[in-house]
């Protein structure tokens, strides 16, 4: 059992290592690999927060059978995964099965029996952005008052590596999002389309423009024909499969990539979004009907 001081060494060599990086993969990777030697468990899980929906999403799982996990969520509030998201507490339960706020939905899918665990909220700026879970700790000290020092410095320099992450992840997002559709920009297809063309993938292109855009925003005027140029862009979308992107190139043109389809396969679904495109109607929630 290591002393409270040694622990709190350990916290800061995690802190420096998770920190080295703005990479999610390899702070993931970090993770595991030094949780695993500062606090021996039987399982560690990370979630984090999906804000939109209000669930927990499983990121890192440690001691489980990951493949049981995959597509599970927890709601904000429910079992003590959720309760810490909710509440923004550190929760500690020495003994599982005297708790009836224990969820045992992944104790059956998995197969695992939780006898205690210690959970941490995941914070930036005061807001949770996740939780991380030690289960069954062999260390029964950590439970204990002045253990909670090392418990929240844990938690502390995991939030700053993740939030570091997903902010650079964010940056990165909007270099190649157009403004205007929510969709990819021409930065995005110049550079796919470079990295496409090195690794030897056959790719299709399709180049699509609006007729007669100019008059939408001489009658409309510009903010409508923005939200044209958007919902031209969902409509062509919505004919779009896994792993193909769709760019709004400039002004009213569109470039559909499909990675992996040859000419037959792309012209197939030039003809799908046509079709859709003609059937569709533009600016009716703002009570016009523009085809």
């Amino acid at each position: 059992m290591k002393t409270v001081a040694e622990q709190l060494l350990a916290c800061v060599e995690l802190g420096k290592a998770v920190t080295r990086t703005l990479d999610r993969e390899r702070i993931l990777e970090v993770i595991l690999n030094r949780l695993s030697e500062l606090v021996a468990a039987h399982n560690w899980t990370l979630y984090l927060l999906d804000e939109d929906r209000q669930e927990l999403r499983f990121e890192l799982v440690a001691g489980l059978d990951r493949v049981a996990l995959v597509g599970a969520t927890i709601k904000v509030g429910q079992g003590i995964a959720g309760s810490v998201a909710q509440s923004g507490e550190p929760c500690l339960v020495p003994e599982a099965e005297k708790d009836p706020r224990i969820d045992r939905a992944v104790d059956r899918s998995t197969g695992f029996v939780t006898r205690s665990l210690i959970t941490l909220p995941l914070k930036r700026c005061e807001q949770v952005i996740g939780v991380l879970q030690v289960v069954n700790p062999e260390d029964t000290s950590l439970f204990e008052e002045e253990r909670r020092p090392v418990l929240e410095l844990i938690a502390d320099f995991v939030a700053i590596a993740l939030n570091n992450a997903l902010n650079h992840e964010r940056l990165r997002t909007l270099t190649v999002t157009d403004d205007v559709t929510g969709f990819f920009n021409a930065r995005f297809l110049h550079q796919t389309l470079e990295a496409l063309i090195e690794a030897g993938t056959a790719t299709s292109l399709v180049f699509l423009d609006m007729d007669h855009f100019k008059k939408i925003v001489d009658g409309y005027g510009h903010p409508l024909g923005g939200k044209v140029l958007k919902e031209v862009a969902v409509v062509i979308g919505s004919q779009l499969e896994p792993g193909d992107s769709l760019v709004r190139y400039g002004g009213d043109e569109y470039v559909s990539l499909l990675p992996g389809q040859q000419k037959d396969a792309a012209r197939e679904k030039v003809v799908r979004i046509r079709s859709a495109l003609i059937s569709a109607r533009f600016l009716t929630a703002e009570g016009h009907d523009v085809a």
